[in-house]
């Protein structure tokens, strides 16, 4: 394996990569009562399904941009996405607010259907929705301001392995 091709290939390859793998640490983490219980709820809850489909379709775009952003080329780091990519990272900073909509509407929700005595089980069932809401807009925010920061760390990473002094200076890695 040669060093270009660490530089040029691998090295940016497995930075992108590095989000997706968080994500997989942080579910794994999670402990598996609580992920099947988050699982079986999200199934009817549709502000889950904006959040998720939302943060997933960013995550993926900035992923895409990221990738370009670490490519070595022979005039530098392409910086004509970072515009883009920052943007986009600011965008993934909504998802603990539309998280806290969800959780409030699911609050909402449980006060507005209690009309009369009511169990534990169908108060935990009816908040549902508030707690998922939460943990779906926490987990996409996450997710998406990793791929700034890989960026960010990646091109400094590939510059002192290619002995290249700044983003303008061209030449080849060896």
């Amino acid at each position: 394996m040669t060093r270009r091709f660490v530089i040029r290939v691998l090295l940016p390859s497995l930075l992108c990569l590095f989000p997706m793998v968080l994500a997989v640490v942080v579910c794994w983490a999670i402990p598996p009562l609580a992920r099947r219980f988050y699982l079986d709820q999200i199934v009817r809850s549709k502000i889950d399904w904006l959040i998720l489909t939302s943060g997933a379709f960013l995550f993926l775009w900035q992923i895409n941009l990221s990738w370009r952003a670490l490519r070595w080329q022979e005039t530098g780091f392409d910086e004509s996405v970072d515009r883009r990519l920052s943007n986009l990272a600011q965008a993934g900073e909504w998802f603990p607010l539309l998280g806290l909509i969800g959780t409030v509407a699911g609050i909402l929700q449980t006060f507005g259907s209690i009309n009369g005595p009511i169990t534990p089980n169908e108060i935990i069932e009816k908040y549902s929705p508030a707690i998922t809401a939460t943990g779906s807009g926490l987990l996409m925010a996450l997710l998406n301001i990793l791929p700034i920061w890989v960026v960010q760390f990646g091109r400094e990473m590939i510059r002192q392995l290619g002995s290249v002094g700044s983003t303008k200076a061209g030449g080849t890695p060896r």
